[in-house]
């Protein structure tokens, strides 16, 4: 079972991948530009996904051709470590959602889902005891946190900039400075109060200021648009590491007034804790590495980019808020947790991956007939989705399209691709053949439009662009005019397979093998 105590924060988890043979420490000087980014890279592609720590990230030659010559040191002189790659596997990702298993995570999403009205004496005790173990899961506020042991603030701060304190990474050569990668960006709705953490890249363009990538879709962008309407000064606090459970939780595509914080919870099985921000009047994660607070004024806007993204793709320069910096807090001992975003596959295709798997049962809420679906790395999740149905009725396909398309985040994909249940949607090969096999494409290829995402650099129009359907399923007598006999699939008889089971196993694997 995974230690109660492992996922609280970065030094504690790292401590546990390292007894679980997941991580590798690197003493050898790193250059946090570019050089970073090809050794994790390399690892990924190479299907090798260890957690990699850099003890000593050191601007070298290449920070020295690009303009940068700054150190990150801790209080105690020393470099700051650099943590990469840490959700790169099935296994690790599972373990920072405090979870042995992704399927157990899965299991506590859906619980929830399953629960009807209590039945009886000992149904209502049941559900009690649930409703204890869930409202355990909200955010508790301390008095003050570790992030809190180092504070850089004033004339301190502006001697020592962002630069000076954390080993911000350039990722790709044409980037247009370091980037934050892994922030979490922590902002209240200036209607309700309600607390939004999402993770935005942030282009660090001096000590003290730095880009907000709030795309317009985003429910930062939505708290900015409120604070512009008033004219007032937005105040921001941004996180860096502390629990890993809370980094996953900002890239969830959760609806806008639910607490990224209180999901991070549910998943650990543990409250986050949360402390008052010195100069912004936000909470920010106690066990943090680090927290940047600061602001955002009304009107201002600055070039962001270019940056190389998750597409594969660099992501244009454009226009963006700008964020400013009242204080610098840490950890006595902080681990700068960063990631790269590129050419898949990257360290993201995990976070998407369990995306995919802990909102598949919120997916069938609205959507009963949903069996899986499945968010290919290769297409960066947004530009496809393959869906299994339980198809009842002509023209099922396509409501599941349009439904999908009219649906939180997943409204962004580009193209479905519907398919009948008995269809294993993580197997291309399957897919493909089931697919093209199905498929006419005159009668199943149908379009829509609407959102998409703000990185798509293909539709004519930023954010608004055309959608693909695809119709995979077997077709029904009479629907969109098909009147012929669908063929069965070719299958052997299920009790020749169990004979040749139970009397072939042994000769067939020896003549495998060479034995016989």
């Amino acid at each position: 079972m995974l230690p109660a105590n492992a996922v609280q924060n970065l030094q504690s988890f790292v401590e546990f991948l390292e007894k679980k043979g997941e991580l590798i420490r690197i003493t050898e000087p790193v250059d946090p530009t570019l050089e970073v980014t090809e050794i994790a890279d390399r690892f990924v592609k190479n299907g090798e996904n260890p957690a990699l720590l850099f003890e000593n990230p050191l601007p070298g030659k290449l920070s020295a051709a690009h303009g940068r010559t700054e150190t990150a040191f801790k209080a105690d002189g020393k470099p700051v470590p650099l943590l990469i790659n840490l959700f790169a596997s099935r296994q690790r990702m599972a373990w920072a959602l405090g979870c042995d298993s992704l399927e157990e995570a899965v299991a506590r999403v859906e619980e929830p889902l399953k629960m009807g009205p209590p039945e009886g004496l000992w149904d209502k005790v049941r559900m009690l005891g649930k409703l204890k173990d869930w409202g355990g899961s909200m955010p508790r506020s301390v008095g003050k946190g570790a992030c809190q042991e180092v504070v850089v603030q004033g004339a301190e701060l502006e001697k020592h900039g962002l630069l000076d304190i954390m080993p911000v990474l350039k990722t790709w050569p044409g980037d247009g400075g370091p980037y934050i990668t892994t922030p979490l960006v922590i902002t209240r709705n200036p209607e309700n109060g309600r607390r939004n953490i999402g993770m935005y890249r942030m282009q660090v363009y001096d000590g003290q200021t730095t880009g907000m990538h709030w795309q317009i879709h985003k429910t930062g962008a939505s708290h900015y648009s409120e604070y512009e309407k008033t004219g007032t000064r937005m105040p921001v606090c941004v996180a860096v590491g502390g629990p890993p459970a809370l980094t996953y939780a900002a890239t969830a595509p959760l609806p806008p007034d639910i607490d990224e914080a209180l999901f991070a919870g549910f998943l650990m099985g543990q409250p986050v804790a949360m402390t008052k921000a010195l100069t912004c009047d936000l909470e920010v994660p106690a066990e943090a590495d680090f927290v940047i607070e600061g602001y955002v004024e009304p009107g201002e806007r600055r070039i962001e980019g270019d940056f190389g993204d998750h597409t594969g793709w660099y992501s244009l320069a454009e226009e963006f808020p700008v964020f400013h910096v009242t204080a610098i807090t840490s950890r006595r001992d902080p681990i700068y947790l960063t990631t790269i975003v590129g050419r898949p596959p990257m360290e993201d295709g995990w976070l998407g991956m369990a995306t995919e798997r802990l909102f598949l049962p919120l997916l069938r809420v609205p959507l009963p007939e949903v069996v899986d679906y499945h968010l290919p790395v290769a297409a960066c999740f947004h530009n496809l989705v393959i869906i299994a149905i339980k198809k009842r009725y002509p023209g099922h396909a396509r409501k599941v399209c349009q439904a999908l398309w009219g649906t939180g985040q997943i409204m962004f994909t580009k193209t479905v691709v519907v398919v009948d249940e008995d269809v294993d949607v993580h197997d291309m090969n399957e897919v493909l053949w089931r697919v093209t096999g199905s498929l006419d494409p005159q009668r199943d290829v149908f379009f829509s439009e609407g959102p998409v995402d703000q990185l798509d650099h293909a539709v004519n129009l930023a954010c608004y662009g055309g959608k693909m359907g695809i119709d995979g399923t077997r077709k029904l007598s009479g629907e969109l005019g098909f009147e012929r006999e669908w063929p069965p699939v070719v299958e052997m008889d299920e009790t020749v397979k169990t004979m040749v089971g139970e009397k072939w196993t042994d000769l067939l694997g020896n003549l495998r093998n060479g034995n016989a």
